[in-house]
């Protein structure tokens, strides 16, 4: 843990660097494309009164270029980030080629350069992961170690864009590591911390997008959040089903693949021609729903528009991320709602339905929530938050098999679950479910005399009949061999009747202790590549005291089913009554 925690202190450096260096590369193409001036500063591409055709235009030239980096780069650019680095962290041994970790954040400036709607998060994710696993790729790690480099790099990189340590961490546990342990947690939170500080002197220390005012939090605002939230969980539906709808429309063409993105742009560009403000990254227009001074016909067109490019273009397979694009979606639908609902302080349904949407969408209402807070600084909306995120994700796993970030994953035949519980062998013991009645043999006894007496075994002793493992003891009752029943009837069929089973067993078998869990003696079962293991004394290894059996595992399992499937009710109400006074005979 320590050597690994050591090693992502650069990763961090490294993937706030790689950070810093995207958002300038897009605010440089930005300037160049839609202002015609050189500059790295973050701009938005609607903000100006732009010649028509360029706003047309741009996004398909930079799906054209797109296309051509991918066809003759690497097609592991195109997507939105996310599902590729999950796809390299479950599937790739989390080893990613070093062409990506340059020609997907070139990509994305590209795509959201020349007005994409699209946020830079997810590639910066991508890159970050790309410069953890280069980095690992030069060690001599396992996989897992490259794996933690990796979400440490992924992580650190998102922490650095938005100075959101806090939520990069809930990233990384809710989306990336697929286990919670402290050999993955402590790197990738050096890593993350790393990350932010290095951001201080490159992007600032501020929030993002700071709250202003106070909220005046009611019951009925808390009624209201889970409407909110469903609100967002239906709209996290439609925007899903709409990504997907897209892709299989774009698989539909009878063209290549390379020209998909130049037709997602001109997507774009129709959209940019309604509603300019919903192109590119439009953290101003984020900015402005969370103050509350965005107009409503302009946030109607965003909720409507943003949705619509966002995810018929990225269906098409170009490079984007899907964070920012959700920030301003799900804060336009919470200002919507701002003009039904009750006032509570400015931006604070945007908010409330920024972290709906991102939960429902993401399937991460831990990362929606925290991400809010630190967007915000609007640390007295966190119940709230709770609320609206949690309902949102309520929705969407129950109308929504798979989340955007999955189902890409699981339209390439992998299955891929996010719900985690403690391993049911980890919570039973071996002297639990182990067979302690079996049958062993002694030393001296010939292999002819073993089978004969598996033979006169009663049929009655099921347990004894299936046994197919066959301790060997010497005088004294203590374990010196085993043997196996295919040993036995291999030896007769040879004429090898003078062999005795001592001759025939292994002298050095593998043993565990009742003390172990079954999750133990599964690992050690893999590793040695058997299916049964005798059951020895810790305290002293030469005393059998029973067997375990790979059937046996299974009870770990039933036990799970169990607890899942079967009612009981535990406890009863009684009612206790008056008696009732016999009547007195009449007279």
């Amino acid at each position: 843990m320590l050597a690994i925690a050591a090693l992502a202190v650069p990763v961090g450096a490294a993937s706030a660097g790689v950070s810093w260096a995207l958002l300038r590369l897009i605010g440089l193409i930005t300037n160049a494309v839609f202002y015609g001036r050189l500059g790295t500063a973050l701009v938005a591409p609607g903000s100006g009164h732009h010649n028509p055709a360029v706003v047309l235009l741009a996004p398909v030239a930079g799906g054209l270029v797109i296309g051509l980096m991918a066809r003759y780069g690497s097609e592991k650019i195109r997507g939105h980030g996310m599902p590729e680095a999950i796809e390299a962290i479950l599937l790739g041994g989390s080893k990613v080629q070093p062409r990506v970790a340059l020609l997907k954040p070139v990509s994305a400036a590209i795509a959201i350069g020349t007005g994409g709607p699209f946020g830079a998060e997810g590639p910066i994710i991508m890159t970050g992961g790309a410069v953890g696993s280069l980095f690992a790729q030069f060690l001599r790690l396992t996989a897992d170690e490259r794996k933690t480099l990796l979400v440490a790099g992924a992580a650190g990189g998102m922490a650095a864009t938005f100075n959101s340590p806090f939520a990069a961490l809930m990233l990384a546990v809710e989306l990336l590591l697929f286990e919670w342990r402290p050999r993955s947690y402590v790197p990738v939170a050096v890593a993350v911390c790393v990350a932010a500080i290095v951001r201080q002197p490159l992007l600032g220390t501020t929030a993002l997008f700071p709250a202003v005012g106070v909220l005046h939090l009611t019951y009925g605002v808390f009624a209201l959040c889970v409407v909110s939230g469903i609100a967002a969980g239906l709209l996290a539906l439609v925007a899903t089903v709409l990504v997907y709808a897209a892709e299989d429309a774009f698989r539909r063409l009878p063209v290549h693949w390379m020209w998909w993105p130049a037709i997602g742009g001109l997507i774009i560009g129709i959209g940019g021609l309604i509603v300019p403000e919903a192109l590119g990254v439009g953290y101003n227009i984020i900015g402005a729903e969370l103050d509350g001074s965005i107009g409503l016909g302009l946030v109607a067109g965003i909720l409507l528009i943003k949705t619509l490019i966002w995810s018929l273009s990225l269906g098409s397979g170009t490079s984007g991320g899907v964070l920012a694009p959700m920030f301003m979606i799900g804060g336009a639908l919470g200002t919507m709602e701002s003009h039904v609902f009750p006032a509570v302080g400015p931006g604070f349904w945007a908010l409330i339905g920024l972290a709906g949407v991102l939960g429902g969408v993401m399937r991460s209402p831990f990362t929606g929530v925290v991400f809010a807070i630190e967007l915000t600084h609007r640390l007295d909306a966190l119940l709230p938050l709770i609320i609206g995120a949690t309902t949102a994700y309520a929705v969407s796993v129950l109308v929504l098999k798979r989340s955007v970030l999955t189902e890409k994953i699981a339209r390439r035949g992998y299955h891929l679950s996010r719900e985690y519980d403690v391993d049911p062998l980890e919570i039973l013991f071996i002297g639990e479910v182990m067979e302690r009645d079996i049958l062993t043999f002694e030393a001296h006894l010939t292999a002819e005399e073993a089978l004969a007496a598996i033979s006169d075994i009663d049929p009655a002793t099921v347990n004894a009949r299936r046994q197919l493992l066959y301790p060997v003891v010497g005088d004294t009752d203590r374990l010196i061999a085993v043997v196996t029943r295919s040993q036995l009837e291999t030896a007769v069929h040879q004429d090898d009747h003078c062999l005795t089973v001592a001759d025939l067993g292994l002298t050095d078998p593998v043993v565990t202790h009742p003390d172990q869990t079954l999750r133990a003696v599964a690992t050690a079962m893999a590793e040695h590549a058997v299916d049964r293991m005798p059951v020895v004394d810790r305290d002293d290894p030469t005393r059998i005291v029973g067997l375990i059996t790979l059937t046996m595992l299974l009870a770990g399992r039933l036990r799970d089913l169990q607890e899942a499937r079967d009612t009981a009710r535990v406890l009863h109400l009684r009612v206790i009554r008056p008696r009732r006074r016999p009547s007195t005979p009449a007279a």
